[in-house]
């Protein structure tokens, strides 16, 4: 060490380097050789005072012990007692439908091997025979949305005019228009116990619009029977029902997902994760889960008993439009802007596939509802495609709109296939 303009530098010019990099400094200049560099280093001193590097030290250790408090605090926010009533109340509900879907799997894999390919031939078989069965104009303006009704008998459409509409399958003749929306209708679901076991005066299907509105309907009227408020002036995109029929989930555009109560009649749940707009969600088959689609391009599965997001689903380069979680519980398909389609494994928590499904963005995705042996997707490139769910590789493709494909689905006993268009017609698919 030297004593120079009364403080001591060092000549270890690896010394020097160090101390100039700890500054922001440039460790060498060109030209510049070990004695250049140390009165470099000696006039920085001079001008920023001695213990400047100490005390930048210390600032770094304080930023990084900063960054590390951010990233390890979780902030709770106590919720309302209703949201405590419907965890208790959903945990209640979905254990033993997962512990009596479990003893199903193991009672089917005691089948034999061959029994089990045979029924998969079959499926093979009855999925590539498909063809168009009936086409039917839906409304003057394109046709965003179709959902078969439980028991299969009714096709409900939603239409950019604000139209809902009731249709009979599989002769296509309407059964009931449904008025009250005042701009395009993103979707129009139906009760799970709908066309079952509930009357037809109860509640039995939910509609969204881009104005926010939410309006929940009855088989018997073609007016709603109630309007659930507090998602204007956000766009509503998609409304889902809980397996149990008890809530509805809607997904807005302010980056959140609302889970309502409709037996205590108030909204529980206000869930943020998103960054960008929340398109889409779906529940499983036990309801002890819900998995959620955005516009940021990432998907989130979500525990509904504890509130924790149990999945992060990355890996889509662009906005998830479609989403559905297959009978088995276990398996998350998702369609994107990216023109793909991708199945992830929630044993796993992470994509085991890529289906490159379409040449345009993949609109709407859909399991088959009784084994989930197959997948369904619906594009903007103009067409369905099927596909195997133990190979995912393609069975049939679906052709015969001349417009983008906006939305699928599939009957509950899997005799028809339903798309939508912005050609403004839908089309039922049957075998031959």
């Amino acid at each position: 060490m030297s004593l120079q303009s009364g403080f001591a530098i060092t000549i270890d010019d690896g010394e020097i380097r160090k101390h100039l990099r700890q500054l922001g400094e440039p460790i060498t200049l060109f030209g510049e050789g070990p004695a250049d560099r140390r009165i470099r280093l000696k006039d920085l001193l001079a001008i920023h005072g001695n213990d400047v590097i100490d005390r930048k030290k210390e600032d770094d250790r304080e930023v990084i012990k900063q960054e590390k408090d951010q990233t390890e605090t979780t902030w709770y926010h106590e919720g309302p007692e209703s949201l405590k009533i419907a965890r208790l109340w959903l945990a209640y509900y979905s254990l033993p439908r997962a512990k009596q879907r479990l003893s199903d799997v193991k009672v089917e894999m005691e089948m034999p091997e061959s029994t089990r390919t045979a029924k998969r031939q079959e499926m093979v078989k009855h999925m590539r025979n498909m063809n168009i069965m009936c086409s039917q104009v839906g409304d003057g303006r394109p046709v965003s949305f179709c959902q078969f009704s439980p028991n299969g008998n009714l096709l409900a459409t939603a239409s950019w005019s604000g139209l809902c509409k009731l249709w009979n399958v599989p002769d296509c003749s309407l059964f009931r228009s449904l008025r009250g929306h005042k701009c395009s209708v993103g979707a129009i679901v139906f009760h799970p116990h709908a066309t079952l076991s509930l009357d037809s005066s109860e509640l039995n299907m939910a509609s969204c619009s881009m104005d926010g509105a939410v309006k929940l309907w009855n088989l018997e009227s073609e007016e709603p029977i109630a309007d659930m408020e507090g998602h204007a002036p956000h766009r509503v995109s998609k409304v889902e029902f809980h397996p149990s029929g008890r809530f509805l989930a809607t997904c807005v555009f302010d980056n959140s997902w609302r889970l309502w109560d409709l037996q205590q009649g108030v909204e529980v749940l206000h869930q943020e994760g998103h960054s960008k707009p929340v398109y889409n969600i779906a529940f499983n088959i036990d309801g002890s889960v819900a998995v959620t689609g955005g516009m940021d391009s990432f998907g989130r599965v979500w525990d509904l008993r504890t509130g924790r997001c149990i999945m992060f689903m990355e890996g889509h380069l662009k906005g998830i439009l479609g989403i559905d979680i297959s009978p088995n519980a276990y398996h998350i398909v998702t369609g994107s802007e990216d023109n793909t389609c991708k199945i992830w494994d929630l044993r796993k928590r992470s994509c085991i596939y890529t289906v490159p499904a379409h040449t345009n963005l993949v609109s709407s995705v859909k399991f088959e509802k009784s084994s989930g042996q197959y997948i369904v997707s619906s594009s903007y490139d103009g067409t369905a495609k099927i596909w195997a769910s133990n190979t995912w590789q393609p069975l049939k493709t679906l052709s015969g709109h001349d417009g983008k494909v906006m939305a699928v689905d599939v009957s509950p006993d899997g005799s028809f296939i339903a798309t939508a268009s912005y050609d403004r017609t839908y089309k039922l698919w049957s075998p031959e």
